[in-house]
This record gives C-alpha cells, structure tokens and sequence, in this order.
C-alpha cells in the first residue's frame, strides 16, 4: 500500500511539472490557426454544454409573450447591429474574420437548432468565457435578454425575405427610426414614442445611456458611438413639444382604475400627473410625457424603477419612492390607461 502511495505522489508531481513546462516554457500553440491538442475540443465544448444545462432558468420562466412579433423585431434589430458580424443572419454568410476565429462562432441557423429558449437566454445572458462570446452589458435588464431569444426563436422558420421584412436588407446597426418609427412615432409596444417626448429629455435620456448611468444593453450599444453634437440633433429631429400633444384628461372617464392610479393616486401611491401629466408643477424637472406611450414599454420601465433596477434622471429618488408599492397589476393597469389616450 505504502508503495502505491508513493508511486501516486510520484505521478502526481510529474504531473504537475510536465503542466508547469506547458505554461512556463509557452510549449502549447495558442495559434487560432493551429486548434487544439486531440480531445482538448470535446473537453472544453462539453464542458460548455453541460454548464449552460445546469445553470439555465427553468422552462417555467420562459414570458409568455416571446412569440410577440414586436418582441421579435425589437430582437432582430439588436442582433443585426451588435451579432451579426460573427453568427450572421438568415440568407447571409459569415464574414471570412468570423470564420476565423477558434472556437469559430456559428451561424445563427445553427446556433439556434441546438438549444431551448433558456438554454439561449442564458448564454445571451451571461456570455461564454474564451469563446468571443460577450456577456448582456446591463445585469438587470433581463426583458432586452428575452427580447433577443424570442429573435433567435423566431429564426428556426425564418427565410432571408423574412430577415430582410424584419431588419431591411443593408448591414450594419439600424437606424433611430428603424426600432422608434418615423419621426418616433413607434407602433412597437415595447419601443418607446420619441414624438411625445421633449428634446431635453431625449437628450438627457441618451446622456444617462452613453455613461451607463441608465442601463440598456440595446441603449448602450447605441449611445456609445454618439457625441454631444449628435445627441441635440437627434433630440430635436424627434422630440417635440409634448403641451401641444397632450389629451385633456378632464374628458376622459373619471371612475376607472387608470385614472384614478394616474390622476388621484393612493395611500401609498402619489398620482403620476403630479410629475408626468397636464397636472404637473411649473418647477417640476424634466419628466417624460406618458399619455400614448407604448403599453410594454411603460410596464417594464415601472417595474425597474419598482425593484430598484433603475435609478437616473434628476427626480430618481422621487420614482423609486413612488414605484416601490405598485403591484404588477396596479402596473398593467396604469400601463394600459396612459397607453390608451
């Protein structure tokens, strides 16, 4: 026994300074060119594999609403611009810098035949270490995540006439108006109107976005590449002057759930007209107008501010108190009364 022992801390110690060698005198080729030493690649690929199953949500977890054409094209656009150039999209071909990476990306095709939703929405998540795969840039906006995986659902049948309807057929990220809608006037319930929206706080708006104040993964990725200068032209191009559009609500009907979270509020919840609506204070600072604003858009913005996910703009800690005691149906219901007037 003593000599089993003995001939084990041996091996062991070889072990260690064959492994020591490998490292210390750079004898294992890093060469994308070159790949792996023979069983190297089944090691790290199903170590990826079995890590992603493990640590995936469970197929409970997956929104009801990812089959949502306007969730799928909010998807598609993201991943044209910030996917595209390594896993491509429907009808188009990997560029030959994708196809030389190691381990090389796959098309988008592929990628999706091999996973489940949650499969995807954890990779998109979290990103994959030593692959080129990135992780999702801002932690807490999980409903961006979906977004891409109800897109990359949506592929298993798409067509390139499909890609192109969705995205337009020139490469490259998609303009404003492509996700806002001419003269942001968006039709997408979980794309926010800019046409209802003041230029200052548009602008503010992609200010917090570029510093990261205000997370996006989707925002982010956008206000980047964009300059002070860019920033007021885009604001004024979209922004307007929200007195002029807004709807009297004196006409509309004072009984209902909506207007009485909106305009009379509770206990323990301040009307938003206070700050949002006609009834807002002159010395109140810059708050976006919500009557007419995207029904989606409003539910998920309400519930970041409700858990403590967002936290920007100048009256953040006036939101958050405000927020803090709003149910989800208390949400879907001040969510769905702005969106209608």
């Amino acid at each position: 026994m003593k000599r089993v022992l003995q001939t084990i801390v041996i091996l062991g110690a070889l072990a260690g300074i064959a492994g020591a060698s490998v490292v210390g005198f750079g004898l294992y080729n890093v060469s994308a060119r070159q790949g792996h030493w023979p069983g190297v690649k089944w090691v790290l690929h199903t170590t990826y594999k079995q890590s992603v199953r493990l640590r995936s949500p469970a197929a409970s977890e997956i929104p009801d609403d990812l089959a949502d054409p306007d969730r799928v094209a909010l998807g598609a656009l993201h991943f044209k611009g910030a996917c595209s150039f390594c896993h491509a999209v429907p009808g188009q071909l990997q560029s030959a810098t994708a196809q030389s990476l190691n381990p090389g990306p796959p098309h988008v095709v592929e990628a999706v035949s091999r996973w489940e939703p949650q499969h995807m929405f954890w990779i998109v998540r979290e990103g994959v270490k030593m692959s080129g795969m990135p992780y999702w840039p801002a932690r807490d906006r999980d409903d961006e995540v979906w977004s891409v995986v109800a897109y990359l659902e949506a592929v298993r049948d798409m067509t390139a006439e499909d890609q192109v309807a969705l995205t337009g057929g020139e490469p490259g990220a998609a303009s404003c108006s492509a996700c806002h809608g001419e003269e942001g006037r968006s039709t997408n319930s979980y794309v926010p109107r800019l046409d209802i929206l003041k230029p200052d706080y548009i602008g503010e708006a992609l200010e917090h976005y570029r510093n990261g104040t205000r997370r996006s993964g989707i925002m982010q990725q956008v206000a980047l590449g964009l300059d002070d200068e860019t920033i007021d032209r885009v604001a004024s191009k979209f922004g307007k002057d929200v007195a002029a559009n807004r709807v009297n609500a004196a006409r509309q009907d004072n009984e209902t759930q909506g207007y009485i979270l909106a305009n009379q509020g509770t206990k323990d919840v301040p009307a938003c007209s206070s700050c949002h609506g006609p009834n807002r204070t002159a010395d109140a600072p810059i708050a976006p107008s919500l009557e007419g604003q995207s029904q989606g858009f409003l539910v998920t913005q309400l519930k970041l501010w409700r858990d403590g996910k967002r936290n920007d703009g100048k009256r953040a800690e006036q939101m958050l108190k405000a927020a803090q005691d709003l149910s989800d149906k208390e949400i879907k219901i001040l969510a769905e009364w702005y969106a209608g007037q």
